[in-house]
This record gives structure tokens, C-alpha cells and sequence, in this order.
């Protein structure tokens, strides 16, 4: 039997899990509140606070980490990557403590896990990190050679549901050509074909459609104005991630508040929020183009695939394209566990980084 330690930082909350083999035998998210969060300057100086929450729900719970085998953690912004299980050694510690493609809080969790595994003795991994790089060459290339487009999305959770998906198929996920639509804070769209993210939009602050908090695909000729109204780097780029798409519109990046104005009557947040269906649905036309036209399966995703009005606002618009299926939330403890202990069992081979 094996004992796995599973990390996954988010933006608010730390999710944390104790598995025994395929058995969860703990499980919690630590909040992290507005205030607590709010003495910290970036993202990166989070590290000792969340190891700490981290411990401390732990030692609450009676958990024994003299036992643990190993630990997994959610993968940040270190250098890209095929998808696969990675060591968190030197240097993917060091790209993640300066987050060499970014500040997100998905940083962390190998920079917890790495430090708790070397207190305890034990080997500290991460998997299918957000920043998986499987693009095709030609869909990088942009109309600007000194742009170039990037692969950072849900990459975790769309190859555990693409993998479900295709188990339900009673096919293997290597054989299936799908469009998998994770809608979240941040919303990505990937193109599946044989095992591999071929295409698929920049989900932080890059391309594709907007989202409750980030700004999506924009018109170039007014970004490049706005850049000269006065606005310093860091003003902009809040008006592109935190404060951009349905939170800029309506105040709020809570879809549960925005159904409830629909529900009161209000006409601009149900033309806000339809527009955002319009943008994902476009979004996953596209990617169909990539596919050729030969689509097994759409797969949504995500937090808001709980939310039916949204997916039949989608499913109104693609239908045609393919066979839908809806599986909502996401499964990223889960799937941590089944890879590291994939790992631990000698079924899955481990990458390398650096």
C-alpha cells in the first residue's frame, strides 16, 4: 500500500488530500482569506504562509507523515513541458520560486511539496503542469514574428476528463480526436487529437474567449492605444487578468451573483454572460477546424459546467459539431493521486525537466 501526499494551490484556497492507495482518507481546502492574502506583494512570498496553513491542517487532522511515500503537487509556471509526472529537483524549484513564465499560484505547490519532501526523506513530483506544451509548430506562428503564441491552460484536468471520456468510449485516449472546453476564472479550449494538446488557446493572459476575470482575445489596434492612456504594466496587465471579461462588464467574477441578477431580470447580465457562451462556442468552432472536422466527442468542463444555462447556451451553437458531454468540476486531486501512484507502481514512466 501506498501513502500519497496531494498539494494544489489555488488562487483563495489550498487544496489538500491524503490517499491510500486509490482511497482518499483526508481531504480539505484551506482558505485563505482576502485579508490574509492581501499582505503579500506577489504570489511567490505566499510560499511560507500556505506551507504553513499546509502543515498546520495536517497535524490538525492527526495525519502521520512519517508514513507519506510521496508527495504530488499541481505543476506552475516553470519552462514548458510535455505532459507527463516530473521530480520537482533543482531546477524546476528555482523556475518556480521566480516563476519564470509567470506569477500563479500554481507555482506553489511544487515549492511546498519539494520542501516538505526533503523534511521528511521522501521524493516530492508534479504532473501535467499548466504549462504542458504539445502545440503543433503552425499554430504558434502569428501575423507578428516576434509574437508567438503559447500553450498554458487546464492542462491537468482536461487530460483526466479527455481520458474518462474516452474510457467511456471503451477506446483508448491515444485513438480519440477531442475538443475538451475547461470554464473556470480562466477558460481554455483544446484541441485533442491522439493523445496530444495540438492547439489550444493561452487561458492566463493570452487568447480565446473571455472569462468571468480575464480579458481573452482583443482587438490589437485599441490594446495598443490603451497601452498609452497613462497606464503603467502592471495597471494593464490587471485590466487583462483579475479585473477583465465578465468582472469588468458586471462588477463581479461570480458566476452564482450573475445568475441571480439573469434571474431578477437584469437584461446587461444576461447579454454579458450570453456573449461569454458566444465567445467559448466560437472558441470550440475553431478548434473543430484544427481537428479537421473529425471530432469524437466535446467535452465541458470545469466549475461552471455545473451551471446548465451556460452549456446549453454552447451546446445551442455546437452541437452539430459533435456528441456533447458534460462533466463538471474538476478532478485534479484525483488525478494527482491515480499518476503518482502510477509512478510509485512502475506504470508510468517519469519525465525530465531542465
Amino acid at each position: 500500500m501506498y501513502k500519497l501526499l496531494i498539494v494544489n494551490p489555488g488562487s483563495t484556497s489550498t487544496k489538500i488530500a491524503v490517499y491510500e492507495d486509490e482511497n482518499p482518507i483526508f481531504e480539505r481546502a484551506v482558505r485563505h482569506s482576502a485579508e490574509e492574502l492581501s499582505t503579500f506583494e506577489t504570489i511567490a512570498l505566499q510560499y511560507e504562509f500556505r506551507l504553513a496553513a499546509v502543515v498546520g491542517a495536517l497535524k490538525d487532522a492527526g495525519i502521520d507523515l512519517s508514513q507519506l511515500d510521496a508527495i504530488i503537487a499541481r505543476g506552475g509556471m516553470m519552462r514548458s513541458v510535455p505532459s507527463g509526472i516530473y521530480e520537482v529537483n533543482d531546477a524546476m524549484y528555482f523556475d518556480l520560486s521566480i516563476g519564470f513564465q509567470g506569477q500563479h499560484a500554481s507555482n506553489l505547490g511544487g515549492l511546498i511539496a519539494r520542501r516538505m519532501g526533503d523534511e521528511l526523506g521522501i521524493k516530492a513530483y508534479i504532473a501535467d503542469p499548466v504549462v504542458v506544451d504539445e502545440m503543433e509548430e503552425i499554430a504558434k506562428v502569428t501575423g507578428v514574428p516576434e509574437l508567438r503564441r503559447s500553450s498554458l491552460f487546464h492542462a491537468l484536468n482536461q487530460k483526466a476528463v479527455a481520458r474518462r471520456a474516452a474510457a467511456d468510449l471503451g477506446r483508448c485516449y491515444e485513438e480519440c480526436r477531442f475538443i475538451v472546453a475547461h470554464l473556470g476564472g480562466g477558460i481554455s479550449v483544446g484541441a485533442h487529437k491522439d493523445g496530444r494538446v495540438i492547439d489550444v488557446n493561452n487561458a492566463l493572459m493570452g487568447d480565446g474567449p473571455f472569462s468571468p476575470e480575464r480579458a481573452g482575445t482583443v482587438p490589437s489596434g485599441p490594446l495598443i492605444n490603451l497601452c498609452y492612456q497613462g497606464f503603467d504594466k502592471r495597471e494593464i496587465e490587471r485590466k487583462f487578468q483579475g479585473n477583465a471579461g465578465m468582472a469588468a462588464y458586471l462588477g463581479t467574477s461570480s458566476a452564482e451573483e450573475v445568475i441571480k441578477r439573469i434571474d431578477e431580470g437584469d437584461v446587461r447580465a444576461e447579454f454579458i454572460y450570453r456573449a461569454m457562451a458566444y465567445n467559448i462556442a466560437k472558441e470550440i468552432g475553431a478548434m473543430s477546424t484544427v481537428l479537421e472536422g473529425r471530432v469524437d466527442r466535446i467535452i465541458i468542463t470545469g466549475g461552471l459546467a455545473y451551471e446548465t444555462r451556460i452549456v446549453r447556451m454552447i451546446s445551442d451553437r455546437v452541437g452539430s459539431i459533435a456528441a456533447i458531454t458534460v462533466i463538471p468540476g474538476e478532478e485534479e486531486i484525483s488525478t494527482l493521486a491515480e499518476r503518482g501512484l502510477a509512478l510509485l507502481r512502475g506504470e508510468a514512466e517519469l519525465g525530465t525537466y531542465g
